[in-house]
């Protein structure tokens, strides 16, 4: 089976930055998707931004110009820069990614366990 494992969260004030890290593990044949989603207490989970496996980029309006998302397929890595961190950033943070295990099945999505990103005011 796939696994994803999130690390670089933390605790940082108001302007500063922090780079997760997602790396997928397990039967691989293909990424389609990776992308990080967020999610605050009381709000729903929302797309930060995706990178596909031709590095195209998509990105939540609240953090275009902040955040930098990218990816090394050759690990099978996914990062995250965020800069000119806000209060309303603040959000557990998901890697999610969509994975072909092997050539004879279906891509599926799988999810990492979150890490945690606060950033003080």
């Amino acid at each position: 089976q796939v696994e994803l494992v999130e690390s670089g969260g933390g605790l940082v004030q108001t302007g500063g930055s922090l780079r997760l890290s997602c790396a997928a593990s397990g039967s691989i044949f293909s990424i389609v998707v990776m992308d990080w989603y967020r999610q605050a207490p009381g709000n729903e989970r929302e797309l930060v931004a995706r990178v596909t496996a031709g590095a195209g980029t998509v990105y939540a309006d609240s953090v275009k110009g902040r955040f930098t998302i990218s990816r090394e397929n050759a690990k099978n890595a996914m990062y995250l820069q965020m800069n000119s961190l806000k209060p309303e950033d603040t959000a557990v943070y998901y890697c999610h990614a969509e994975i072909q295990p092997t050539r004879d099945k279906w891509r599926y999505s799988y999810w990492g366990q979150g890490t945690q990103v606060t950033v003080s005011s």
